[in-house]
């Protein structure tokens, strides 16, 4: 083992030791069981609280700061594995044999080849595109390359339901029917097909992603370099420079600790599109659509703008003072699910320090957010408000060279994992997500002709 990457697992072990000696006597809020459906629910906008299936793909425990994957503790994962045996985990079940592994990071290394994607890809004005819009249209361009479902030879293999999905009885007994009454079975199994889609889905958004970052430059994408990981080749692909062992490694502990995440916005709204029995392309598009929303990516970019505009060490508590005064956000910080400190941001804070060590610009913002971390801490602490994963990624990322407006297609390129992962499960029994809408508009209007309608009044701010 290198000695920098020896060095960062024990980095990792130290602050898995520390989460635990600090979360160890926190409430325990796991519930892991077979679901008994129908369930009862608290639901609140948003469908707030509501479970819409069961997952033995990863788990978050809120209370005790708790990550895990397919039951693996994400610390021992970052610590010991790599991102291409945590593919192999989220999307098979089980951590692969040694044989396993070579042949599937074979596999993701030949997928990484796209060339005929990235040259359709060229012909758009990339350079003054979003990152992640250019990154959703080169994954429907991958769909149109590399199946035939956009042919209408096609459409004779596809299950599909004859009829209006709404016209079917498939609510729960005993108002309705198990299953779909009009329903058309696949001639074949499409587990393996839709397996193979998933691993080109992995390699080929990091593809895009990579060449995306060089287009916006003014460089023309790389090919692959098939000496190097998958965690070297993202870095290699962007940079056009060959990752030190230290980069990659780095690298690598990012790509896990993003892959995947619960009930999150892009992987529902990934599932939303894969209930339909859309393809994978389309699902993962779908995530890649939700990821675009301020909402829920970008907030590391955001945390990288309040750390310039901080300025230094000695403006953090003026800085905190007046923007805790005004109630306005401090980006980075709480988190819907943990109510301790996010395990994520434990592992890459050690790694932000690392990252930018030898550059100074990088090393100024480290002390900045380590001195806001300390700060927000002491004044939010006892309400659960800690460092969340955007806080330091944004640091971790710029230490590798990846320029702000990628962070986002970078965490998509982690992410797919999950999504694909989450879609072959969720597919096994799969239900069409049709939730319900509580209807609070008029009733009982009467058509009045245009010539006798009034103008419309318009309700006082």
């Amino acid at each position: 083992m290198h000695f920098e990457s020896d060095r960062i697992t024990r980095l990792i072990l130290a602050a898995s030791k520390k989460a635990h000696r600090e979360t160890g006597a926190s409430p325990d809020s796991r519930i892991v069981k077979i679901v008994e459906w129908p369930v009862t629910c608290t639901v609140g906008p948003g469908l707030e609280g509501a479970i819409a299936c069961e997952s033995k793909v990863g788990y978050v425990n809120g209370a005790q700061g708790g990550l895990s994957y397919r039951g693996y503790d994400i610390f021992d994962l970052c610590a010991h594995s790599n991102y291409e045996e945590v593919c192999f985990l989220l999307l098979i079940g089980n951590l692969p044999s040694k044989a396993e592994l070579r042949g599937f990071s074979d596999k993701l290394r030949d997928y990484l080849h796209i060339p005929d994607v990235l040259r359709q890809l060229a012909g758009f004005p990339i350079e003054r595109m979003n990152p992640m819009a250019a990154l959703r249209l080169g994954t429907n361009l991958m769909r149109h390359e590399q199946t035939d479902l956009d042919f209408l030879r096609g459409k004779a293999d596809e299950a599909k339901i004859g009829t209006d999905e709404d016209s079917i009885p498939m609510e729960t007994l005993p108002r309705g029917e198990e299953h779909a009454i009009y329903e058309f079975r696949r001639r074949q199994p499409i587990r393996d097909r839709n397996l193979a889609a998933c691993c080109r889905l992995i390699s080929g958004v990091a593809s895009m992603a990579a060449a995306i970052a060089r287009m916006r430059e003014g460089h023309l994408p790389l090919a692959p370099d098939p000496e190097l990981s998958y965690a070297g080749n993202v870095l290699y692909m962007t940079s056009g420079e060959r990752p030190s062992a230290e980069e990659t490694r780095i690298m690598d502990v990012a790509l896990i600790l993003h892959a995947d995440h619960g009930m999150n916005a892009s992987t529902f709204a990934a599932l939303v599109v894969a209930s339909t029995l859309a393809d994978v392309y389309s699902s993962v598009s779908a995530g890649i659509g939700a990821l675009t929303g301020p909402l829920h990516g970008g907030a590391n970019e955001q945390v990288m703008h309040m750390l310039r505009g901080i300025g230094s060490v000695a403006n953090v508590k003026p800085w905190v003072k007046a923007t805790l005064a005004e109630k306005k956000r401090v980006m980075g910080f709480g988190h819907r699910v943990y109510k301790v400190y996010d395990p994520r941001a434990r592992v890459l804070a050690p790694l932000a320090a690392l990252s930018g060590r030898g550059k100074v610009a990088n090393k100024g913002l480290f002390q900045i957010a380590a001195a806001l971390e300390t700060e927000i801490a002491s004044r939010l602490g006892k309400k659960g408000i800690f460092p969340n994963v955007d806080f330091y990624s944004g640091l971790v990322y710029t230490g590798l060279g990846i320029s702000e407006r990628m962070f986002t297609p970078m965490f998509a390129v982690s992410r797919v994992a999950g999504w694909t992962a989450r879609i072959l499960e969720y597919l096994k029994n799969n239900r069409i997500f049709r939730p319900r809408v509580m209807y609070s508009g008029a009733v009982d209007r009467h058509y009045v002709p245009i010539a006798a309608r009034r103008p419309a009044r318009r309700k006082k701010r």
